[in-house]
């Protein structure tokens, strides 16, 4: 009892560190900075420029905000804009593209706070970028091409807060800190409950077990072993949780952030029980297209992942 105990105690206080001085601190600066430029219309501004260019891709207006949206806030900012897809009568194709590249990318709250510990967030958000949008064309053109297919109705613009003058531009940041102090206090439980897990599998030597068990297929792809929890953590508990592990993993010298490289096409986005779970709440109209959405971002996971492992090949 005494020994379930202190792995609760240091679970509670990694995860907790986690949070609070990498998680929190990145948060409240990329949500301050995406606030602001919505707020001064700037990313409006963006979004019009770049919509007819991913036109081809199946990504309407909104399409190209939830892009946005996931690359630099986190992998649930898109759900707003799904819910006004949702309601606002686009297309289902629109829909699946969108709902398929948003599960396909990198999420900003992984990439972002790993990104202090030595992870390369630029070339990942690039080459998430060019794979979101990949998945996005094969679920319009191909997986969703049976769904119903018209002119998107939907003239609903996204609303931002006004950013003129000093009053505006402190209220915006003010409320830029508060949803960055939401997304980590929620993310806490998730972190805790992780490290909980991967603490009592090591004490029960059932990591050991599966370790051994699958030496063979980790030598054959020079993969570290403690990949296999952190893949088993993602899959299951999602990416936040995932992250907690590889920080454990990486304190203890069980993984290079150079492994972590290598890996992360496959162990960052969305795509996991808790992912998915969350962004079809956006709407029954979301969730009627899944099907579809799932075979394309499994696309581009698996180019992502290729393209990682190729590029950061010891």
């Amino acid at each position: 009892m005494n020994e379930f105990a202190n792995i609760i105690l240091y679970a509670g206080r990694a995860g907790v560190e986690l949070a609070l001085f990498v998680l929190l601190p990145v948060m409240i600066v990329m949500l301050s900075i995406m606030r602001l430029l919505e707020a001064k219309g700037i990313l409006d501004k963006l979004v019009a420029l770049v919509a007819p260019l991913l036109r081809p891709f199946g990504l309407p207006g909104l399409g190209v905000f939830a892009m946005m949206q996931v690359l630099l806030v986190s992998f649930a900012a898109p759900v707003a804009t799904l819910a006004m897809m949702d309601k606002g009568g686009s297309p289902r194709r629109h829909i699946a593209a969108t709902l398929a590249m948003v599960l396909g990318m990198a999420q900003a709250n992984v990439v972002f706070p790993m990104a202090a510990l030595g992870f390369n967030a630029p070339l990942t958000i690039l080459i998430s970028a060019v794979c979101g949008l990949i998945g996005a064309a094969l679920t319009y053109h191909l997986f969703a091409r049976n769904l119903p297919d018209r002119d998107d109705e939907n003239k609903m613009v996204v609303r931002h807060k006004d950013a003129d003058g000093p009053k505006g531009i402190l209220d915006v940041i003010n409320k830029a800190g508060a949803e960055a102090l939401k997304i980590t206090v929620g993310s806490i439980p998730m972190l805790v409950l992780a490290l909980v897990f991967v603490a009592i599998m090591r004490a029960s030597g059932f990591m050991g077990i599966l370790e051994n068990a699958l030496t063979p297929i980790l030598d054959t792809f020079d993969l570290p072993s403690s990949f296999i929890l952190a893949a088993i953590t993602k899959f299951i508990a999602g990416g936040t949780a995932m992250m907690g592990v590889i920080k454990d993993a990486l304190d203890q010298g069980q993984m290079t952030i150079g492994e972590f490289n290598r890996i992360a096409g496959l162990l960052i986005n969305p795509y996991d029980v808790a992912g998915i779970a969350i962004l079809i709440s956006a709407g029954p109209r979301v969730a009627e297209v899944l099907k579809p959405a799932l075979l394309g971002a499994a696309v581009a996971i698996v180019l992502r992942t290729l393209i990682h492992g190729f590029l950061f090949t010891a």
